[in-house]
């Protein structure tokens, strides 16, 4: 029975839905519900043939949510509900199994902690390919004199390989962040359930590694509420967007000076120097 006679005011409805939000967790939901449906299975809560319809089910949910034009209903709450809904419209009352051994609190710090995971590895991914790059252009011109600025002014004359490492040198710290995050996401936090774990003996490790998760968390409490890896992955993202942002200060800077880039083309083509006379 609920606890109000009347239905909420609309504009509790708006405060209160997320589906805005976090829809965009809907693959990394889909993907955690699959592994949980197989974490059930093998604890005899769904049969065989029950795991091969909710799966497939989830496939279809996912289709149909990639479909142009789809819209959620004005009733989903979250991503969680509207998943669980249009699951229940393709397999029937079943779906209602899935939720069996898990909770919001969970089931979205679980999801979260795909997504930071799924982000930094394609971060660590894009700087390494922004290192070899640099790497490369740092070789090829490791003898080019330039002038070094300091303060926006013209200092001494340094080489153009070696400007260039310096940027190499800023990603690689980058990557270890990165990869701090990424270790920091890689502890689920499902089966923590609200806060005090669940009544379901599920093998949470076997759940961990079919999801990519190196560990499981050790307390429930803390599993259900941690974002700590959300910051972790906040600073390593600001932190190379800050790296980035001077590399393109300098490019800005070098191209508005009287020594601009038709010169710097003509420099790199002829292999001259590219110290202003």
């Amino acid at each position: 029975m609920g606890r109000f006679r009347k239905e909420p005011d609309p504009r509790f409805w708006r405060l209160n839905r997320s589906l805005a939000f976090d829809a965009w967790l809907a693959p990394y939901d889909i993907d955690q519900s699959k592994a949980h449906a197989r974490g059930l299975c093998e604890i005899g809560v769904l049969t065989a043939d029950e795991l091969s319809r909710v799966e497939d089910g989830l496939d279809r949910v996912r289709a149909r949510m990639a479909e142009h034009g789809f819209e959620f209903e004005a009733a989903d709450e979250d991503i969680h509900m509207a998943i669980e809904r249009l699951l229940g419209e393709e397999i029937g009352p079943l779906a209602g199994k899935l939720h069996t051994g898990r909770s919001r609190n969970d089931q979205v710090a679980t999801d979260v902690a795909m997504v930071v995971q799924a982000h930094s590895l394609r971060a660590i991914e894009l700087c390494g390919a922004a290192m070899e790059r640099l790497l490369a252009q740092a070789e090829a011109h490791k003898d080019w004199t330039m002038p070094g600025y300091t303060h926006l002014q013209r200092a001494q004359p340094v080489y153009l390989g070696h400007h260039l490492l310096a940027y190499f040198w800023m990603l690689a710290r980058d990557v270890l962040r990165f990869q701090f995050a990424l270790d920091s996401a890689s502890v689920m936090p499902l089966g923590s359930g609200a806060l005090a774990g669940v009544n379901w003996e599920i093998d949470r490790d076997s759940v961990a590694a079919d999801l990519g998760f190196a560990h499981v968390s050790h307390n429930s409490i803390d599993g259900s509420s941690n974002r700590d890896f959300v910051l972790d992955y906040l600073n390593a993202a600001s932190t190379c967007a800050m790296h980035l942002s001077r590399l393109g200060s300098e490019l800005v800077i070098w191209s508005s000076s009287e020594f601009g880039f038709c010169e710097l083309d003509e420099s790199f083509s002829s292999g001259s120097s590219i110290m202003p006379q």
